[in-house]
């Protein structure tokens, strides 16, 4: 039987560990060739051995999201490796507690804090979508998905900065949607809740009893579970689904 993906192209930022492997992986699994993308080129080249391993093609890309001319060169070595961009993936983010302002109020986040969390959730999104899109248009379309957050649907104390990011990524992502459905653009978000991932240890170790009795499926997520909700975004199933948020938290938003 085909795979979701059959023939396509893909390209994943924040591929080197968490949800981002998980994506990249279940792209191979669908028949997708896969660009991996990390700030972290080993860790790329670590995803990219495990693509290759399961079956798959892959190719590992560094990439920093905050560098517009770096974005711009990992657009063009994906296409440069399979021959176009059919999908993408745009997954790099960070924590408060990379940068320092992990259970910080407002007025106690630093300027410095609060800039740099989002540079690289927010705008590096945009940055993602600005090289993509301009890249799909000359093929008649394709197909992008960015990672926002059950934070980007309600507010979370102490966590400003990524709050705000988040948000910024839902409405990103609904403008783009808008802006681009008529060159065959589709553009949508998904909303992770609490995930088994590097990122959410800090916060889990400092209040996890608090979270999980939050969530009415009593755990936490899996990075499969938000790839499988990507796989299908990206896919021609999805072909009437463009400008939405797609949450899967557990149900943690919904109470």
């Amino acid at each position: 039987m085909p795979g979701l993906l059959d023939g396509k192209s893909a390209l994943v930022t924040g591929a080197g560990s968490g949800i981002g492997r998980a994506t990249a992986l279940a792209f191979a699994r669908e028949g997708a060739w896969v660009a991996a993308a990390d700030l972290k080129l080993e860790a790329a080249q670590e995803t990219a051995r495990m693509v290759e391993a399961a079956g798959g093609q892959a190719v590992a890309i560094e990439v920093d999201v905050t560098d517009d001319a770096a974005v711009a060169a990992m657009v063009q070595a994906a296409v440069k490796a399979f021959g176009g961009l059919d999908c993408a993936f745009n997954n790099a983010g960070i924590a408060p507690y990379q940068v320092n302002a992990a259970g910080q109020k407002i007025a106690d986040v630093a300027p410095e804090a609060w800039q740099q969390l989002l540079d690289v959730n927010l705008t590096g999104v945009w940055r993602c979508l600005r090289h993509e899109v301009a890249q799909m248009r000359t093929q008649g379309g394709g197909a992008i998905v960015n990672t926002a957050s059950v934070a980007g649907l309600v507010g979370l104390p102490s966590s400003s900065a990524y709050v705000a990011s988040k948000h910024g990524v839902v409405g990103l992502t609904r403008t783009a949607a808008a802006d681009h459905a008529e060159e065959n653009i589709r553009v949508n978000a998904v909303c992770p809740g609490y995930i088994e991932t590097p990122m959410t240890e800090d916060t889990m170790r400092r209040k996890g009893e608090r979270i999980l009795a939050r969530v009415p499926m009593a755990r936490m997520g899996r990075p499969e579970e938000i790839a499988e909700a990507v796989v299908w975004l990206c896919s021609d199933r999805a072909s009437f689904v463009t400008g939405a948020a797609w949450t899967v938290d557990g149900g943690y938003s919904a109470v």
